[in-house]
């Protein structure tokens, strides 16, 4: 199992990685934007769009890397003060009940999503916007594949509390 949990948390941590620089990319078209638009007072509609697309590429792909390290949302009033295999049974029934069903969800409707918008090639509304608005679709299936990979990973960790073979 402990194989299992090391393989799951190492895509984790690579797309983190890889994530990681898209966000340092954001920083700098965010940057360069303002730079544009204060000194020479106009911008550019792709631009501004390349700026929504990294953010929804880094929010999305990075969920699985962010609830790795547990900066998630969570209700914490009764969490908080359970004991550690109290923890890891709400982990657990969470996962089982509605993370992987939520996942399994939305990934099969965003895949079609993603694949109706591919077909019909969609692109911008915007004139001077970008094409292949499919890449920001597909990215909605790609953030939740991570999220479910990284979910069954510490649905696993918190099974090995339960039966007390922590790592």
């Amino acid at each position: 199992m402990q194989k299992i949990i090391d393989f799951l948390d190492w895509i984790g941590e690579k797309t983190g990685a890889l994530v990681s620089w898209v966000a340092v990319l954001l920083a700098i078209v965010i940057g360069l934007d303002v730079i544009i638009r204060y000194i020479f007072q106009f911008t550019f509609i792709w631009m501004i769009e390349t700026e929504i697309y990294l953010f929804g590429i880094l929010f999305l792909v990075g969920s699985g890397y962010t609830f790795k390290y547990g900066k998630h949302v969570r209700v914490d009033v009764f969490y908080a003060k359970m004991s550690k295999k109290g923890k890891a049974w709400i982990d657990v029934l969470g996962g089982v009940c509605l993370l992987i069903p939520w996942c399994y969800v939305v990934i099969v409707s965003s895949w079609y999503y993603g694949l109706s918008s591919f077909m019909i090639g969609e692109s911008s509304p915007q004139a001077g916007g970008l094409p292949a608005l499919y890449v920001l679709k597909f990215c909605i299936t790609l953030g939740f594949v991570f999220l479910l990979i990284q979910g069954v990973s510490e649905m696993l960790k918190s099974i090995q509390v339960i039966f007390n073979k922590e790592s």
